[in-house]
């Protein structure tokens, strides 16, 4: 393609995109996807910011709401030598950055051929051409007409957070909140006249790594909302249990847990307390905090077990990797790398005091593929409170997702997995990652019927279940919304 062919490219996304170009499995996905393409969008786990549901402000220029945020986007561009100085991230250091957006979204369009083929380049390319209305190819001449087009957007009522929630056709939103939140955003969308759905979700994660150093800081805000001082290992169980009352009242249906290995084990309360103790007085190790995080995941499936509410947990993922990174720009700026993780054996604990208890939901999510039929599917295919969450961050792709299908289908089925999250921070590309999902599951379904192994109405009952009903019961999404003026900052 000579330069100038480049610069007048259009942007047309074929109605067959992501099916198999056999002919009779595509006929079949085309068919299977027709069924499931208008459904409502169903959203268990995420990282909107409820502020901005509750607020309902204008989103920010394009290089605000599309670029800086988002770390699947600048680790890419990190990766072929561009300095996040220039992308516009903010420094630890406060050095001077890149603040013209407009020289930022440039610099991006000049660079966005590096997304072909890959999830963030199809979620990209769904969120130009069918939200924003953009005909023409993302480079560098057309850079600031697209700039211009989707800032011309943003300035309208349509685009507003919640105009943009009801034409998504989101059922149910679910945001990811820490213990010690007041959920007062939740509650102002609570009390506001808009009908939207929008559900907190439980993560004490910050509470029960007791190694860090923020960790002082974390139980205070926790005493700060539960309204009591929390000096033992009992009062600290108390304010969880409370906390997840309050939740509960807000709306959530769910818990969620990050580890780096999904360890689980049982320490009695006496030792419990003398983690508490040495973490109090500032002594406790990662060794430490290795052995109290395995025995409050145990706590966590006891409470869960209890309240209802399902428990998530997102293991594997080695935080930070690139130190030069972190240290100059914060946390979570893209160096986070899968590692090897085991489940049968670090579970085990759990799943043996919780796991055939019709009363608990744990749904499990990798960044391992190699523990899909290994581990993960022959534990799912038997325990019946264990789920399998859909291939996550790394492996939300289309070649990830249809590597999750085929490894773990035969050994648990699809009903013993949760259809899909979209797992984002990034509100516009939420109906993209859900299109992508059910076009990926027509084309697999496909498969299946051209090959004989299922007949058309089976693939459709399946390609429903995968896309809304799976998801729905799974987190229990069918009860009664929260209750309206819960309350978010009472103490619970």
């Amino acid at each position: 393609m000579s330069k100038t062919e480049s610069k007048t490219a259009s942007m047309n996304l074929h109605e067959d995109r992501y099916f198999d170009s056999d002919t009779a499995t595509r006929t079949a996905a085309r068919a299977i996807y027709d069924e499931v393409r208008s459904l409502p969008l169903i959203c268990p786990h995420g990282h909107v910011d409820p502020q901005i549901l509750a607020t309902n402000e204008p989103f920010p220029e394009p290089t605000g709401l599309l670029i800086t945020p988002d770390h699947y986007i600048f680790r890419m561009l990190y990766s072929q030598g561009i300095p996040m100085d220039k992308l516009g991230i903010p420094s630890v250091d406060g050095r001077a950055i890149e603040t013209d957006p407009r020289c930022i979204w440039q610099l991006f369009a000049e660079n966005y051929f590096l997304f072909r083929a890959t999830p963030t380049g199809a979620w990209l390319d769904y969120e130009l051409s069918d939200l924003f209305g953009v005909r023409e190819k993302l480079n560098a001449d057309s850079g600031m007409r697209i700039y211009d087009r989707i800032a011309e957007k943003l300035a309208t009522s349509e685009f507003r957070p919640r105009a943009l929630f009801d034409r998504f056709n989101i059922e149910v939103l679910t945001t990811t909140d820490k213990a010690s939140d007041s959920l007062e955003h939740h509650a102002a969308i609570q009390e506001s006249s808009w009908t939207g759905v929008v559900n907190p979700c439980f993560r004490p994660d910050a509470v029960f790594r007791i190694a860090r150093t923020e960790w002082v800081a974390e139980i205070a805000a926790l005493e700060v909302v539960h309204g009591s001082d929390i000096t033992s290992y009992k009062d600290f169980v108390n304010a969880l249990e409370k906390r997840r009352e309050f939740f509960i009242r807000m709306g959530a249906t769910s818990t969620d847990h990050a580890v780096v290995d999904p360890f689980t084990a049982r320490l009695s309360d006496m030792q419990a307390n003398r983690l508490f103790q040495r973490a109090l007085s500032g002594e406790a190790t990662v060794a430490d905090q290795r052995r109290f995080e395995a025995h409050m995941l145990m706590e966590s499936a006891r409470m869960s077990s209890n309240d209802g509410m399902v428990m998530q947990l997102h293991p594997g993922s080695f935080r930070d990797h690139n130190e030069s990174v972190s240290a100059s720009y914060g946390a979570d700026k893209g160096g986070d790398i899968p590692v090897v993780t085991e489940y049968t054996r670090n579970l085990q604990a759990l799943l043996n005091a919780y796991g055939n208890n019709p009363d608990f939901t744990l749904v499990v999510f990798t960044l391992d593929e190699s523990t899909y039929t290994r581990e993960l599917a022959p534990l799912a295919g038997h325990y019946p409170s264990l789920k399998l969450g859909p291939p996550w961050w790394f492996n939300d792709s289309i070649e990830g997702m249809t590597r999750f299908r085929r490894s773990v289908t035969e050994t648990a089925g699809i009903y013993n997995t949760v259809g899909f999250n979209d797992d984002t921070r990034a509100f516009c590309s939420i109906p993209a990652r859900h299109d992508l999902a059910r076009r990926v599951d027509a084309n697999w379904l496909g498969g299946l019927v051209a090959r004989h192994v299922i007949d058309l109405s089976d693939a459709r009952e399946m390609a429903r279940a995968l896309a809304y009903d799976l998801v729905k019961k799974a987190y229990k999404l069918n009860s009664a919304p929260a209750q309206k003026g819960a309350g978010a900052c009472a103490p619970s």
